[in-house]
């Protein structure tokens, strides 16, 4: 009796050792799996998050649009923890980017951003971009004026004139819609076409298009266009003068003005849902990080030409961003149209949407802190 005891204790002593063991060996991939689903979560989560509230300004894959940042990049990828915790929930001074975080006025949550933040760091945008696309929430793509092929062979023919060409060609992409197509300026921004703007400079003129100009609707686009191409936009300025005497232009594109129509103003309603919703709030209550439009003192004091004008050249200042760029004539005067028709059963005012729960934020699992 007392030896099968003596071997019974022996074997359950070898079972916890072998379970222990078997234990010790299995946990490491334990954690590892539990850790991936984890992220899988979060992700799948925050590119909901993104398609709602990131990809009208930062594109659908993440790739930037006009002068807002790239986020598909190495160097986002990379950045820690608590540097993206503060650029989402604090926003960046003097920048179209925002305070997210719900104490700062924003409407993110702190797991909300957490879980952003996972996905700034192990994402695909491939799969972001075609979730943003599935949603409906892709961003209106940028106006452009294409540049006839006539043209840039006739540019081309003058002295330097592939600089000038590849500068004109960006001109048209990227700032034709704010500084005009003949670079004499619009409403939106200044002209470009300018002696004084000239004699200040290649090194300031340079410094102009890659950083902006505080204060002002002149984004920074060192993050957009790479020094290359930079220098043929600063070229381009710089020996504007010849182009006028070539009697080079770039085409002018027609206005395109409509009435106020039922089926423009459903195209309103739709691109209010992608391009404004996300700051202006549901029928455009407004939340805390934008004012309400849907109430008779807005609606029944601003004219819409006011209306068009604070679209097409934002707000300096705010989060408002300049839309001229980014949307056609069409495109604009649809909102307007939308939000028009909102003033029959508007409100006297509207008490913004505050959003969602708050925590303390700024820790972040540790996993993801990287302790």
């Amino acid at each position: 009796m007392t030896r099968t005891m003596a071997w019974i204790g022996f074997l359950a002593t070898l079972a916890i050792a072998l379970t222990l063991g078997l234990y010790t060996l299995l946990e490491p991939g334990r954690q590892q799996a539990a850790q991936e689903r984890l992220r899988a979560e979060a992700i799948a989560q925050a590119t909901d998050l993104y398609a709602e509230n990131c990809a009208v300004c930062h594109g659908a894959a993440g790739e930037g649009i006009g002068g807002m940042p790239a986020l598909n990049s190495d160097g986002v990828r990379g950045m820690d923890y608590e540097s993206l915790y503060r650029v989402i929930a604090f926003g960046r001074y003097n920048t179209p980017m925002a305070a997210w975080s719900a104490e700062e006025g924003g409407i993110l949550t702190g797991a909300q951003i957490d879980q952003l933040i996972v996905l700034l760091q192990y994402g695909d945008w491939e799969q972001v971009s075609a979730r943003v696309t599935e949603r409906g929430l892709a961003p209106p793509v940028a106006v452009e004026v294409e540049v006839p092929d006539d043209l840039l062979v006739q540019i081309e023919a003058l002295p330097g004139g592939e600089s000038l060409s590849r500068g004109l060609t960006l001109y048209a992409q990227n700032c034709s819609a704010c500084h005009g197509v003949d670079g004499s300026g619009t409403p939106l921004a200044p002209p470009l076409d300018n002696p004084d703007l000239q004699a200040r400079g290649a090194d300031e003129i340079r410094r102009t298009i890659e950083e902006g100009v505080p204060g002002t609707l002149m984004a920074g686009w060192a993050e957009t266009l790479s020094p290359a191409e930079v220098s043929d936009l600063v070229d381009l300025i710089l020996r504007w003068d010849e182009l006028q005497t070539a009697g080079i232009a770039l085409p002018t594109p027609e206005p395109v003005v409509m009435p106020s129509t039922p089926e423009m103003i459903a195209a309103g309603e739709q691109l209010f849902s992608v391009a404004c919703a996300t700051c202006h709030g549901v029928e455009a209550y407004g939340t805390r990080m934008a004012p309400s439009l849907n109430n008779q003192g807005f609606l029944g004091e601003t004219p819409d030409a006011a209306i068009y004008q604070i679209i097409a050249q934002g707000v300096p200042g705010t989060a408002m961003p300049a839309w001229g760029g980014r949307l056609s004539d069409e495109e604009i005067n649809s909102l307007v149209a939308y939000l028009r028709s909102l003033e029959a059963t508007a409100p006297p005012a509207a008490e913004p949407s505050t959003g969602g729960g708050m925590r303390g934020g700024g820790m972040g699992p540790p996993w993801l802190r990287g302790n």
